[in-house]
């Protein structure tokens, strides 16, 4: 055996040593532990597994959780029935050292969150790896991404709009990241999938656990087409706190996150604050002011001076596009003709009365100008069909007929 085939066989053995001890991590402490993702930037993941397993994790609540955890199995031995089960679902685990790893998730070891007091506030540590289902290159599915987050129990005024964002967002070349979660992360999915685009659902269980079980067959067509992601193993159960700890992921991964509908206390307003806390676009779409869904999204344009409003998908390109090149078009009413019309004319035409005929002299005196201006801006406004000219002075024309020219004379 030569040289260069020993030295790369070493190679390989170690990449599978360092995926399966993250692996082992992961399941023997719980994804965005701080102090985990400390030790592993200072020893490696082989020697952070072998630390927590002799006991000398930095702190007792650590110390507690792999006391607890390693009661239950052989953290090596799960995480080894883990890559074999990944392997089996036709699945992969993903890890920082792979060309694949999206590199934005790594902004999460900056994310402070102000009055954070819980756990699943404070434990906001990048991910040690990933499991995915599709065969797109997780980073690439990342890189041009938006998320699109909002209620469970959406009103149909909000599935219509996260399913239009989903869709135009997709049709423009833009991945549509969710939680897979009915309702607005539905919405947005399937919009995505309706223009034929990719989406990304990232779960807070196995990637072969569909929950909710009713969206199995989104979760099925989202495999096909974009990725199933999670950080935890096959077989994980939804339970509540993953819901949150996931939620970084979707905020730190993508380029922005667009919030549609919320009520008063919602997860959803929870990625949002992560997204804004790791320098990313916060988006918030206004709803009726009765509506109990609107509540949490209205409150954080309040309270959040960096969120922005938006109204659809030229706002939100806006908002994470390139400078010059995303620019929504400004808001404008219809033109009209009279909008053309200069200052002296608009007075001229406002002198005449809706139903009564004047003479030149009276609509100089009423619109306070001289007979000279008066008569050139008459003539002006009769060739445009605004004025008509009679035998004992000037009137209104009469409105146009439905589907005809404007009438130019009397």
């Amino acid at each position: 055996m030569s040289e260069r085939v020993v030295r790369s066989s070493a190679v390989s053995s170690t990449m599978t040593e360092r995926r399966l001890a993250r692996v082992a991590l992961t399941w023997l402490t719980e994804p965005g532990t701080r102090s985990v993702h400390r030790l592993v930037d200072q020893l490696g993941p082989i020697a952070t597994l072998d630390l927590l397993l002799d006991g000398g994790a930095p702190d007792r609540a650590l110390r507690s959780l792999v006391v607890a955890r390693s009661a239950g199995g052989d953290a090596r031995a799960v995480a080894e029935h883990a890559l074999a089960r990944t392997e089996r679902l036709g699945a992969r685990v993903v890890t920082p050292e792979d060309d694949e790893w999206p590199i934005r998730v790594e902004h999460l070891r900056q994310l402070v969150l102000p009055g954070a007091e819980r756990r699943v506030d404070l434990e906001t540590a990048p991910p040690l790896c990933f499991w995915v289902r599709g065969a797109w290159p997780l980073g690439e599915a990342f890189d041009r991404s938006v998320a699109v987050v909002g209620a469970r129990a959406a009103t149909s005024y909000g599935t219509h709009v996260a399913t239009e964002l989903g869709y135009g967002l997709a049709d423009r070349g833009w991945t549509v990241v969710s939680g897979g979660a009915f309702g607005i992360d539905s919405a947005a999915h399937r919009g995505a999938l309706t223009a034929d685009g990719i989406t990304i659902a990232v779960l807070a269980c196995g990637v072969d656990r569909p929950y909710p079980s009713g969206n199995a067959a989104l979760f099925d067509r989202i495999a096909e087409t974009g990725l199933l992601v999670s950080e935890w193993l096959p077989g994980a159960d939804p339970l509540r706190p993953r819901f949150l700890i996931r939620n970084r992921v979707i905020a730190a991964g993508t380029l922005g996150t667009v919030l549609v509908e919320a009520a008063a206390r919602s997860g959803a307003t929870q990625t949002l604050n992560r997204a804004i806390g790791v320098s990313r676009p916060g988006m918030v779409v206004p709803g009726p002011v009765t509506s109990a869904m609107s509540v949490g999204a209205h409150e954080l344009l309040r309270e959040q001076p960096k969120a922005r409003l938006v109204t659809g998908v030229a706002h939100v390109l806006e908002e994470v596009g390139r400078i010059g090149d995303d620019l929504a078009p400004p808001i404008r009413a219809p033109e009209r003709l009279r909008d053309r019309l200069d200052d002296e004319a608009v007075q001229v035409l406002e002198a005449l009365p809706r139903r009564k005929t004047l003479a030149l002299e009276s609509v100089a005196a009423r619109a306070g100008v001289d007979l000279r201006t008066a008569m050139r801006k008459l003539s002006m406004l009769e060739e445009l069909a605004m004025v008509v000219r009679r035998d004992d002075g000037y009137a209104l024309a009469p409105p146009p007929e439905k589907g005809g020219p404007p009438k130019a004379g009397p």
